[in-house]
């Protein structure tokens, strides 16, 4: 990337009051991505320009070829003085459609179409270039100019297996093995074999949190809930099976740690 593009880009991020890291939020890349294209050591793919173009609202080639002169001027007309404190706030504005901004979530609906951004990194994008779909990480669906509408097969593919993991009859086997326990006798006999019933949400729950990439979404109290049933009946363990309910909190701990490390994109697009 040439040094005039790249300080047009700076001038844009500057002009629409955005930090790198909020623009990096937007985009889903690394704010050293963006650092890295406002120094002309590194190209945006056209996915990512594409994505810049809508939230400056320009086209490609003003971002890629046109005068920077409006961008710096918007700029420096924007440019807070030193000895002002300004409060952000909820916003709602009329001018070239409707625009509206709430903690991070933007809105915005006019003649060059209908864009959505929430501060997660998702965003929803529909103009004259069609749909597009993005969750944070990378398009996953969009329309051609011939109206053709593409879902990204990553994506349709894992749909695929969760709604196939969930036709499991775990409800039926859950029910023979609650039935054949508790007539077989054996291990307290009916007075603990509904537990098998339990394995119907715990199977529900691992199959969402799989899926999800999100551990938070397993039922862990039900399977403490089994722990205490069985060490309870079968081990007399009633003093202290209780003591598995103290580890829910440090198993959400846990995954509150791992949903935030997973969700984390340091990918330069070079």
């Amino acid at each position: 990337m040439n040094i005039e593009t790249a300080n047009r880009l700076l001038q844009y991020r500057k002009a629409h009051g955005l930090s790198q890291e909020e623009l990096a939020e937007k985009i889903g890349v690394s704010r050293q991505a963006v650092s890295k294209w406002e120094r002309a050591e590194a190209s945006p793919d056209t996915d990512n320009l594409i994505i810049l173009s809508e939230i400056y609202g320009v086209t490609l080639d003003d971002l890629l070829r046109g005068d920077s002169s409006a961008a710096e001027k918007t700029a420096e007309e924007e440019a807070p003085d030193d000895n002002t404190t300004y409060v952000k706030e909820e916003r709602v504005s009329f001018k070239n459609g409707v625009k509206t901004e709430s903690g991070g979530d933007k809105v915005d609906i006019g003649w060059h179409g209908i864009h959505v951004d929430a501060k997660d990194g998702s965003s929803v994008h529909i103009d004259r270039r069609g749909i597009h779909v993005h969750d944070g990480e990378k398009v996953r669906a969009y329309t051609d100019e011939n109206g053709d509408v593409y879902v990204d097969e990553e994506l349709t593919r894992k749909k695929h297996k969760r709604r196939v993991a969930n036709m499991v009859p775990v409800w039926a086997f859950a029910l023979i093995a609650f039935l054949a326990w508790g007539f077989s006798g054996g291990a307290c006999g009916w007075a603990l074999s509904w537990i098998c019933f339990l394995a119907i949400p715990l199977y529900h729950s691992l199959v969402d949190a799989i899926y999800k990439r999100n551990p938070s979404h397993f039922a862990y109290p039900v399977l403490c809930l089994v722990f205490q049933m069985i060490t309870g009946f079968l081990f007399g363990g009633w003093a202290w099976g209780w003591a598995a309910y103290l580890t829910i909190p440090i198993y959400y701990a846990f995954c509150s740690i791992f949903t935030k490390s997973g969700s984390k994109c340091d990918c330069d697009s070079e």
